[in-house]
């Protein structure tokens, strides 16, 4: 007898082998099992969605935190420089040393440390100053600083600088060195002997007392460096004295009064406490005693 196989069965364990040998119909004419055996297979779909929404709960919290963080180092990071000291490069806090480190300006008359100067200023007075020493072979350089912290004042700076830049009398004989500080409103004028001689102490002195700090006090450098450096070419020109800028009288009005204008304004306020008084008094005297009277 001729038997057909029934087809896999989902778990051999749980179906039982067929004891009848009856053919079984085609395929297209068995009905379909409702067992939850032979339904279409299902996605495990579940752990993926408990997974994004598990990382989408935490997904806010964690990117909270990340922006806490960043804010707390940007934080921290300003408090650090605001409040911790700030340590200053070498060339920052010796400027004044590298000037005299430096040597003479080579391309030029000046070493604008203090970065004060135009360029339009800068060429008129290397024009100038090219001039003359072309003509009378004298040698100025002009020099601006900050702030001083190795020396007292311009003057001994001026002279550290002519001696490191021309150690011998010979080299600085005909040379002259001017210095403008321009946070103590100061300057200096210094040279050799033949510089010195063709200025005269007259110039030197009313260029260090007028041009250099009176229009440094009104921070008017440019005018300051370019109106010395006339003063002393047409010093050594021989030429009459441009002279030096006006002192601006800085002294002020007072708002407080004299005696004699504070006693006339005591008698005249005496005489106007003296007069409401009266009036306020009087008066309502005067409208009672008219009521009363007309009763």
């Amino acid at each position: 007898m001729e038997t057909i196989l029934s087809p896999h069965p989902f778990c051999p364990l749980l179906t039982p082998k067929s004891s009848s040998s009856k053919p079984l119909p085609p395929p297209s004419l068995q009905p379909r099992s409702k067992s939850p055996f032979f339904t279409k297979p299902i996605n495990c779909s579940l752990k993926k969605q408990t997974k994004q929404s598990f990382e989408q709960s935490f997904a806010i919290p964690r990117s909270w935190f990340s922006h806490v963080q960043h804010g707390l180092a940007a934080l921290s990071i300003s408090l650090a420089l605001n409040f911790c000291p700030v340590l200053h490069s070498g060339p920052a806090l010796a400027s004044e040393f590298d000037v005299i480190n430096g040597g003479p300006p080579q391309e030029s008359y000046l070493v604008d440390d203090a970065g004060v100067l135009s360029r339009v200023t800068k060429s008129d007075l290397k024009r100038l100053l090219s001039d003359l020493e072309s003509r009378k072979n004298f040698h100025i350089n002009f020099i601006t600083i900050r702030k001083l912290t190795s020396k007292a004042d311009a003057f001994e700076y001026a002279d550290q600088v002519l001696e490191r830049w021309y150690p011998s009398v010979e080299e600085g004989n005909n040379k002259g060195i001017v210095v403008l500080v321009t946070s103590q409103k100061e300057g200096a004028i210094t040279g050799g002997p033949a510089f010195i001689k063709a200025v005269g102490d007259g110039i030197l002195d009313a260029t260090v007392s007028e041009n250099l700090p009176v229009l440094a006090t009104e921070e008017k450098y440019n005018e300051a460096i370019y109106s010395s450096a006339k003063r002393l070419v047409a010093a050594i020109d021989g030429l009459p004295d441009p002279g030096g800028p006006q002192v601006k009288d800085s002294k002020r009005e007072s708002n407080f009064k004299t005696k004699q204008e504070t006693e006339e304004k005591r008698g005249q306020f005496t005489l106007v406490v003296g007069g409401l008084l009266v009036i306020a008094f009087v008066v309502p005297m005067a409208q009672y005693y008219a009521y009363v009277s007309k009763k």
